[in-house]
């Protein structure tokens, strides 16, 4: 529970930028322009909004400051994605959660507090540096404290919780406007959090394999008496995992981010994976700027593009847990109707109708994308061992940095057609679409702890045949 209600945390910072960065209405009396110092002492903001445009003056050729701290922070979730992946693989899932945790409120408060421009950009890319290695700990933190069956559920739960942790921080904004009261405030809560998840054990699983079989077995004792099944406790015999390697021994560390690209199995994975993430985010992104130029309340619109989402997840429980459906089919099926969305959006006009219009489509096409977007978190934990689950995770999320930071950049196309944007969504989520049905079904499949059992001919009859399914 506490991993789902974190979420919440995460998705205000994610979505800080959105409110403090907020560009409001203004007029420049006439006088002497020549120099920016000069301009700033003839503007007059005429709507009552307190953020960082306001207090720095980031107007005309300071402008771009603005999307340059948006940029700095998805830039340092980018490599943080990549650094704290293998790490967590290597030392553990807790203490690299922590740390990453710690930090983050840490550099949080650093942004409420910042005395200039430069501070607040720089605690901006320390922020998300924290919180993109966090976040992938954290979720397949969630996933590892409980079996196989429940990992479609705790995978869809957690992203469900952003999405509400966006609503949310749109209703905060609302209630509190100065920028860097909603940045303290959005900040808070995250001591809480830190304080909540010291306690909290080890992954059983990655214990497990790294060959602790015993402080797995406490773990899984203390799960079990926790949720009231005290006889069960008493049961859990562990037998030792094959190909573990204890993070102590000398000389092996286990396998590492290489191993993503010189595995055979993992390199067709991690490079079919890679442009699956790519491709979610670059439709996401794409189509919330298309559905973002509608006038109205900020705060309303932040809110409605978190609420937006949430239909998406009931369909995905329902889906990938068929036997006919299932992870791959279900996955393929969302990325290709999202991109037959944006395809629609290009051809629709825009007072098509109340209902049927570009807008409506937008929104139609970024529940389709959130819904794949679901399950390729689930369906990319299920593919990886256990020994660079992480760090497999890390790199496919690196790839959907590139494909976020890409989409702002797409309709600047309109001018070699005006429909060329749309159709780069398009052929992006069909695509993506069709590649993922070259990967393997995990679903009521097992989950490989290590290399040696992804590799051995047994799981792979088990598992690789199903491409042809």
């Amino acid at each position: 529970r506490l991993g789902f209600v974190f979420q919440v945390y995460m998705a205000c910072q994610s979505m800080l930028i959105v409110l403090i960065g907020a560009i409001p209405e203004y007029h420049i009396e006439q006088g002497d322009h020549s120099n920016y110092e000069e301009l700033i002492k003839h503007v007059t903001f005429t709507e009552d909004v307190n953020s960082i445009v306001t207090e720095w003056f980031l107007l005309k050729q300071q402008a771009y400051k603005v999307s340059l701290a948006g940029s700095l922070f998805f830039a340092g979730v980018l490599v943080g994605n990549v650094f704290f992946g293998p790490l967590s693989d290597k030392i553990g899932r807790k203490p690299v959660f922590l740390t990453a945790l710690f930090f983050e409120v840490v550099f949080g408060y650093a942004t409420a507090f910042a005395p200039s421009y430069e501070v607040f950009a720089l605690s901006r890319l320390l922020v998300g540096l924290m919180n993109g290695g966090m976040s992938l700990v954290c979720f397949v933190l969630t996933q590892e404290y409980v079996g196989k069956a429940y990992w479609a559920m705790t995978g869809t739960l957690t992203n469900m919780t952003f999405a509400v942790g966006i609503a949310l921080f749109g209703a905060l904004g609302y209630y509190i406007r100065p920028w860097r009261t909603l940045a303290t405030a959005a900040n808070s809560p995250g001591v809480l959090f830190f304080l909540l998840c010291v306690t909290l054990p080890e992954s059983p699983r990655w214990l497990y394999s790294r060959g602790y079989t015993e402080k797995a077995e406490e773990v899984l004792q203390y799960i079990a008496v926790r949720n009231g099944n005290s006889n069960a406790a008493a049961k859990v015999k562990l037998r030792m995992c094959p190909g573990s390697v204890r993070t102590g021994n000398q000389g092996n560390n286990g396998p590492g981010f290489l191993d993503l690209f010189t595995h055979t199995v993992l390199r067709r994975r991690t490079v079919m994976l890679m442009y699956v993430w790519y491709s979610c985010s670059l439709v996401y992104y794409g189509l919330t700027m298309n559905a973002s130029e509608d006038s109205g309340n900020r705060y309303f619109s932040v809110a409605m593009y978190g609420l937006v989402e949430l239909p998406a997840y009931p369909l995905c429980i329902y889906f990938i847990n068929k036997q006919w459906a299932g992870r791959r089919k279900t996955m393929a099926s969302f990325l290709g109707l999202a991109g037959l969305s944006c395809l629609c959006t290009m051809l629709v006009p825009v007072n098509a109708g109340a209902l049927f219009n570009a807008t409506s489509l937008a929104l139609l096409g970024k529940l389709l994308v959130s819904a794949a977007f679901n399950i390729v978190y689930v369906y990319t934990t299920e593919l990886y061992p256990t020994t660079i689950r992480n760090a497999g995770l890390g790199v496919c999320s690196m790839s959907c940095r590139v494909g976020g930071i890409l989409a702002p950049f797409v309709p600047s196309m309109r001018d070699l057609h005006t429909s060329m944007p749309f159709m780069v969504f398009c052929l992006s989520g069909i695509s993506a679409g069709c590649l993922g049905l070259l990967l393997p079904e995990t679903l009521n499949k097992p989950v490989t702890e290590t290399l040696d059992e992804l590799s051995s001919s047994a799981y792979h009859r088990i598992v690789e045949t199903e491409v042809g399914s």
